[in-house]
């Protein structure tokens, strides 16, 4: 398995492993427009996890500023996600680790996430790489619900 960042090729098969979590088509034209426009600012950080050249797994990480104390940066962890026929074999938390070495070299000083409460597997995941869901809570509201 290779952990490097995602390419413009990889967005098929992104759009693929999105369906397979939110069981909806992504379109492929407005991601690869996204990605290129996402590829142009530094603070935006997406992996791809690849099996014998495809895909299958992907984080994208968020570095975000911050205005108080020392004005350090965190990351903010979306879309982590791993192909249905690989869980459960390391690839997560190899795109995890990888993602937490980027935010130390970019001076982060924490990494936040969010996921739905019934996803008790992803929460006892998160646990187990040090995240603690006792210390704060999260907030979501869906704006233009469609």
């Amino acid at each position: 398995m290779k952990i490097r960042r995602t390419i413009k090729e990889d967005i098929l098969e992104l759009a693929l492993l999105y369906k397979q979590f939110w069981n909806e088509d992504s379109s492929i034209e407005l991601m690869e427009m996204k990605f290129i426009e996402l590829q142009k600012n530094s603070n935006y950080i997406l992996l791809s996890a690849l099996e014998e050249n495809h895909l299958i797994g992907s984080v994208l990480g968020i570095i975000c500023e911050e205005l108080y104390g020392e004005c350090k940066p965190f990351l903010l962890i979306e879309d982590l996600i791993v192909d249905h026929k690989y869980r459960r074999k390391g690839i997560g938390k190899a795109l995890m680790t990888e993602i937490e070495k980027l935010a130390l070299k970019n001076d982060c000083y924490q990494i936040l996430l969010i996921t739905h409460n019934d996803r008790k597997d992803a929460i006892a995941f998160y646990e187990s790489l040090g995240f603690n869901p006792d210390t704060h809570k999260g907030f979501k509201k869906t704006l233009n619900d469609k």
